[in-house]
Formats: C-alpha cells, structure tokens, sequence
C-alpha cells in the first residue's frame, strides 16, 4: 500500500473506531489492563493508573510506583498505545508523571502529563495538566495545553462516588486548527459489599455525543489473582480481564471484544518501591 492511501486507510480506521467508542481523541490514551478489564469504569478507582483516569483518585495509592501499559488494538500495529507514568505517595497526597504514545509516522499523539491529588476528609481532589501533540504525515504537527481535573469520595465503607472532567477549556489541536479536542465529562458509583468484590457503574458524555455506559465487576477468585468483566454501551462491547498481584508488583491482561471490529489486547505492569 503506497504511503498516501496508508494514510487515508489509518485515519479513516482511527475516526472510525473513535465514533464506534463514543469519543475522539481520549480513545488514544491508555487506561491500564485493570481499567480495560472493567469496561473502563475507572473513575472511582484509587491506583497509579489514576494519572490518565482519573487524577482525583492517585492520592488513594499506598505506596510509590512506576507502570507500563501496551494495548494492540484489532491485530494492527498502527493503533497500538504505549504508556507509562510514575506516582509519588506522599502524606494524605501524591504526585505523578504520565506519558503516553499513539499511532505510527502517519498519524500519531504523543502526551506528557504531570498531576497532584490530595486527600480533604472523605474526598480526594486532584488536577492535571497535559501537552498532547497531534502530528499527521503531510500536513505537519500541533500541539495543546490540557487540563484536567477529578475526585473520589468514599460516601460510606462500601460506596464511592467519582467524577472527571477531560479538557475544560476545549483546546484546539493546534494553533492553526479549528478543531477542538475531545472535552469528556465522566461519573459514577462504585459498590464494595467485601474486600473481594467490586461493582462500578458509569456514565461518560463528550459534549458533542451520545453519552456512554459502562459496567464493571472484579472479584478476588484467589489470595493475588483477581478476575474482571466490563460492558460498554454506545456500541455494545465486552471485556474480560485477570490481575496477579505478588507483594511487589502488579501484572494486568484484559480483553476487549467489540462485535464489529474484533478484538483487542490489553496488558500492564506495575512495579512497588516499598511494601508492607
């Protein structure tokens, strides 16, 4: 396939998967083998993976970490994203460090992100800010200051309420574009009867789209292996996920199977610089 017809056939697969998922450019960013394997409902969960789901959350983590995540979606590897990011425990606080890549020469986003979350009583308030570069072969590159921004309250011992907000100021892809990136809204609930068992329910809304609804279950099956399912509406799709979690460090696959475009693989590593 000649370079310009490569790159018309990648943008119109990117778009497409991109409306399929109910968003634009947040599609790109990694999210973690844990997120993926609960349908992406994420927002009321406290881990290092916070730096890219939702900031609000990272103060929840016990203990400093650094991650890597590789998704390879549908079996081509112009669509794979790789992330890492870094999270500093602090006292009632953290700190981290996000860095993502998508795409390949013809199309690809690249995003660096630093963020702060703090404990204030039950609520744990965060702030995000991002550069994403967007860069397409033959028309050149841009790039965008994002912020963001989100929480986790913890309303009883079994329930959690979160909430995220993607891009507030509706940045543009450039300077010389007229086109603004994705701004994305998310909320939901999280239900923890045992320390085995979880049940998140969530709504995301671009501003410009349908919402979204997901659904999430994770269940501790044994002592370091846990077990996870998700769904998605808007279209209708299906995850399945598994954890090993040894004292130091955390391994995540998950499974995203979407009725028309087939499937997609998930994976990711955290490692723990100090342990009970």
């Amino acid at each position: 396939m000649t370079s310009p017809l490569k790159f018309l056939f990648l943008l119109s697969l990117i778009l497409g998967c991109a409306q399929a998922k109910g968003q634009t450019g947040t599609e790109a960013l990694p999210r973690g083998g844990r997120s993926m394997g609960l349908g992406n409902s994420n927002v009321t969960i406290g881990d290092v993976w916070s730096i890219f789901n939702n900031i609000g959350g990272l103060s929840k983590i016990d203990y400093t970490q650094a991650t890597f995540s590789y998704d390879h979606r549908l079996g081509i590897n112009e669509l794979t994203t790789l992330g890492a990011a870094v999270a500093i425990k602090g006292n009632q606080k953290a700190f981290g460090l996000g860095i993502s890549s998508f795409g390949s020469e013809s199309f690809s986003q690249n995003q660096i992100g630093i963020g702060f979350s703090n404990q204030l009583g039950i609520a744990s308030l965060g702030l995000k800010v991002n550069y994403l570069q967007t860069s397409i072969e033959g028309f050149g590159r841009g790039g965008a200051a994002i912020i963001e921004f989100g929480g986790v309250a913890e309303l009883t011992p079994e329930l959690f309420f979160g909430a995220h907000a993607y891009n507030i100021t509706r940045a543009k892809y450039g300077k010389n574009s007229n086109d603004r990136l994705p701004t994305t809204i998310k909320a939901g609930i999280s239900y923890r009867p045992a320390s085995k068992v979880m049940v998140n329910l969530e709504a995301e809304k671009d501003i410009l789209l349908d919402p979204l609804l997901k659904l999430g279950l994770e269940y501790n099956i044994l002592e370091r292996v846990w077990a996870r399912v998700g769904m998605n509406t808007q279209p209708n799709k299906f995850f399945f996920g598994i954890g090993f979690r040894p004292k130091r460090y955390y391994i995540d696959y998950a499974l995203t199977q979407h009725s028309s475009l087939g499937n997609t693989h998930h994976f990711s590593f955290s490692y723990l610089f100090l342990t009970k």
